[in-house]
């Protein structure tokens, strides 16, 4: 393998948006180390599985190391994995917090902090985070502070770390998505769903893939959050 067959980690890929990310990245020749609790090993030679939480430091550890020892670099970040707890705010409970604080939090902290150390070695790099729409555009029908909390942190510090590293070669990113149709939502709930956007209808998990491919290759773009939501943060 040549050194420019590059490396991508993507979190939260054992299924939806994530297992969607891998082939998209698999699609573009990148080595991929993919990570989510629960994820099975791959038959791909160049997909590597390692399964953890997260939220748990030592997960960020092993999966940036082994990146290393098994494909020697880490070009790309994807922060995909995520909770999403819609409840009424008095009625979140304590679990909850600490939930959605670890996966969306944490998870991005710990092993954004590795990554970057390793980009720092090469001179280049590129992070992007999946956050949400609701950030920018709050609704009453869809009770989130923990999600706006949560992603909201993400969104502000996607632009401090773009700017931080702009000099060092490491680009950072956000894709903000509306409703993504993914086996989550219930076929059932579709409809209801579809109306939150102006266009009418949810996005599709490839619009996100699409989305975070660009940004891969848009090498003037960063400190962007690039909204995949229908129009929602534009208006109703």
């Amino acid at each position: 393998m040549g050194i420019e067959q590059k490396v991508a980690i993507i979190t939260g890929a054992s299924q939806g948006i994530g297992a969607a990310l891998v082939q998209g990245f698999r699609d573009r020749n990148y080595r991929v180390v993919a990570t989510a609790r629960s994820i099975k090993p791959s038959g791909d030679d160049d997909v590597l599985a390692v399964p953890g939480d997260i939220a748990d430091r030592a997960t960020a550890e092993r999966v940036v190391s082994q990146a290393v020892a098994r494909f020697g670099r880490v070009d790309t970040l994807v922060n995909n994995a995520g909770i999403f707890v819609a409840k009424p705010f008095t009625q979140y409970t304590a679990e909850d917090y600490a939930a959605v604080m670890g996966t969306n939090v944490a998870g991005f902290f710990n092993i954004t902090q590795l990554a970057i150390a390793e980009m720092e070695k090469q001179g280049s790099g590129h992070i992007v985070q999946i956050t949400t729409t609701l950030v920018d555009h709050a609704n009453s029908n869809v009770p989130s502070v923990l999600a706006s909390l949560s992603k909201g942190g993400l969104n502000a510090a996607t632009k401090s770390l773009a700017i931080e590293y702009a000099k060092r070669g490491i680009r950072v990113n956000a894709v903000a998505p509306g409703v993504i149709r993914s086996p989550m939502h219930p076929v059932s709930t579709h409809a209801e769903l579809s109306a939150l956007h102006p266009v009418g209808h949810m996005g599709e998990m490839s619009d996100i893939v699409d989305a975070v491919l660009y940004l891969e290759g848009a090498s003037f773009v960063t400190g962007e959050i690039l909204h995949v939501d229908g129009g929602q943060s534009a208006g109703h």
